[in-house]
């Protein structure tokens, strides 16, 4: 498997920045496939997101939400993490579809729609979450399941 062909749900790829559970377990994985990891703009903003909240929920003090923005930051500049873009019509459009397709039998939300939807937008043929229902929906639509 490599990089370019795996799709990193945000909340997975945050394990990355902030301890969560998992995190030992993403860091292992990510140390073992090497490359560069798509991220979409919305997925980029997803992680900022994640790791700016649990500064709010106090578990990050001022220093560690610093060095996990910059760990973040650094990622893109040292080529592990890349910039996709994405035809964002296209993507939206292909989540609709999914959303009429499987949402009424999965009861996935929104947005773990929208990025199995820019998975399929970005010719990836792995998705990696932690979330139940993204991962119904992921096979559903014929993306391999990375295990950790």
């Amino acid at each position: 498997m490599r990089a370019a062909d795996v799709y990193v749900e945000p909340s997975a790829l945050a394990r990355l920045y902030i301890h969560q559970e998992k995190s030992r377990e993403m860091a292992a994985w990510r140390a073992k496939i090497g490359g560069t990891l798509a991220v979409t703009h919305h997925g980029r903003t997803e992680v900022i997101n994640a790791i700016c909240r649990t500064a709010f929920l106090g578990q990050l003090n001022e220093e560690g939400l610093k060095e996990a923005l910059e760990d973040f930051n650094f990622d893109f500049q040292a080529g592990h993490l890349r910039q996709a873009d994405i035809l964002w019509r296209s993507a939206l459009n292909k989540a609709a579809e999914l959303s009429k397709a499987h949402t009424p039998k999965l009861g996935t939300r929104a947005l773990d729609v929208l990025h199995v939807a820019c998975a399929l937008e970005l010719r990836c043929r792995s998705f990696l979450t932690f979330d139940s229902k993204q991962q119904q929906l992921s096979a559903a639509v014929g993306l391999k399941n990375t295990q950790l």
